[in-house]
């Protein structure tokens, strides 16, 4: 196999976002639809109740005008139906029963019922992993390398799933988890020597305190490639610098879909990588009406499944808001792009504004040391809505000192009116009082009742 070839797979990535392509995706979604009707009871009752014929989907927009979305409220009152019985309702709208499954991942569920990720052996290889491979390939990760897998291992998706998904790149996966905490992770990367690191974007940035702490220098450690997914951070300018030259790694975005970042060395979005295993649409959040995909175009993303056994999706919306780009990258590889706005469960209005955390992250980072980069945004009632100001917890950086903060406060509000278009009311906390997650980054202090 060589190794120098741009695509992992040769045959299929050339064609991505082509006419070409959405000749096999027509064809590949009939068969899908009419695999579900015939297989799954959830889809067989609604398409005999809303009249859709697997075979009369002559394109596209006839699939979108007649299936409707599915998005987690649509999973939590199914789950509250079959009286909190997930593996019942999974036996309604899979292919497959739930007794063909090899493996149950999950989302962090961190707003809710997780979303479940039901795979068989063909989902986990096959669908998962192959999009998985595509990217790491693209990222230049090779069979000689060596991957310290740190996503939780516990049930998200990211971990076993993926690194089960990886194997067939050939390289060695080193499973720490980051259940183990930062003190093992660096003591398994020191004994072992990855090459690449696999995890949240705030855990690589959490390890770079944690070597200061032992007198080492992240760069030492090693690693040449950093893939960071599972939350915003890896496509935010100033955060992507301070790990690429933290480390002295090229960063890799990965996620909310079958997306990988390129190496063209101002960030682009991510490639989406799986044209032949997912259809990918944006609509419209609030009326969920089609938004065509188009430079610039936003939206949020639905996702429905060309290949697939438990992982059979029919327009299923993860609640990420995508902004994307088909115009072709000028690093030249193939797929169109997006870039992750925010989540609709993390959306804001604070008089008139729309304010996503990533928005916050952005211009914090852009701080950074005069700020640790560590925030929290103060929520006393339940969102959306805010009544301003918004409340932004931000911790002093280490070495600044603290008779400046007033001037850094001044500077701060006018970047948040410049760049996000709202003034914070801005509460200091001091160096280290933030507390570190392993996991996902805590972005949000709520003082209500939830």
């Amino acid at each position: 196999m060589q190794e120098e070839r741009p695509y992992w797979n040769m045959e299929i990535e050339p064609k991505l976002n082509t006419p070409e392509m959405k000749e096999i995706q027509l064809a590949k979604l009939k068969a899908m639809l009419r695999r579900l009707y015939d297989n799954a009871p959830f889809y067989h009752k609604q398409f005999d109740e809303l009249g859709v014929v697997p075979e009369k989907i002559k394109s596209f927009a006839d699939f979108s005008s007649a299936v409707p979305l599915f998005d987690k409220e649509g999973l939590r009152s199914m789950v509250m139906e079959y009286g909190g019985d997930i593996l019942a309702v999974l036996d309604q709208i899979m292919p497959v029963r739930v007794d063909d499954l090899n493996i149950m991942s999950t989302t962090t569920g961190t707003t809710g019922i997780p979303t479940p990720y039901p795979m068989t052996t063909h989902d986990m290889e096959d669908v998962w992993g192959e999009a998985m491979v595509r990217g790491m390939w693209r990222a230049g990760v090779r069979a000689r390398d060596r991957i310290l897998f740190c996503f939780a291992l516990s049930m998200v998706i990211a971990g076993i799933p993926t690194m089960m998904g990886c194997h067939r790149l050939g390289a060695m996966a080193i499973p720490v988890g980051a259940e183990v905490g930062t003190d093992r992770i660096l003591l398994m990367q020191t004994l072992f020597r990855g090459t690449v690191y696999s995890g949240t974007p705030s855990l690589a940035e959490y390890l770079i305190e944690k070597c200061k702490e032992q007198g080492r220098d992240p760069k030492d450690l090693g690693l040449r490639v950093l893939v960071c997914g599972g939350e915003p951070g890896a496509g935010i300018p100033e955060v992507r610098k301070r790990l690429e030259e933290a480390y002295g790694a090229r960063l890799f975005d990965a996620g909310a879909g079958y997306g990988f970042s390129c190496d063209y060395p101002e960030y682009q979005g991510m490639h989406w990588t799986a044209d032949d295993l997912a259809f990918y649409e944006l609509v419209d959040p609030e009326t969920r009406e089609p938004v065509p995909l188009e430079d610039g175009a936003e939206g949020e993303a639905l996702f429905t499944s060309m290949e697939g056994d438990g992982m059979s999706w029919l327009r299923v919306s993860l609640g990420d808001i995508h902004q994307v780009f088909v115009s072709p990258c000028p690093c030249g590889q193939s797929g169109f792009r997006y870039k992750v706005i925010g989540r609709t469960d993390d959306m804001l209005k604070v008089k008139g504004a729309i304010v996503y955390p990533t928005m916050v992250e952005g211009v914090v980072s852009s701080f950074v040391p005069r700020v640790s980069g560590e925030f929290r945004i103060v929520l006393s009632e339940k969102p959306p809505r805010v009544v301003p100001p918004l409340k932004i917890r931000i911790e002093r950086g280490e070495d600044f000192p603290a008779d400046k903060l007033p001037d850094l406060e001044a500077e701060m509000k006018e970047a948040f009116h410049v760049k996000a278009k709202f003034t914070p009311e801005i509460i200091w906390a001091e160096p280290g009082d933030l507390e570190r997650s392993t996991y996902k980054g805590q972005v949000f202090e709520r003082s209500y009742e939830q």
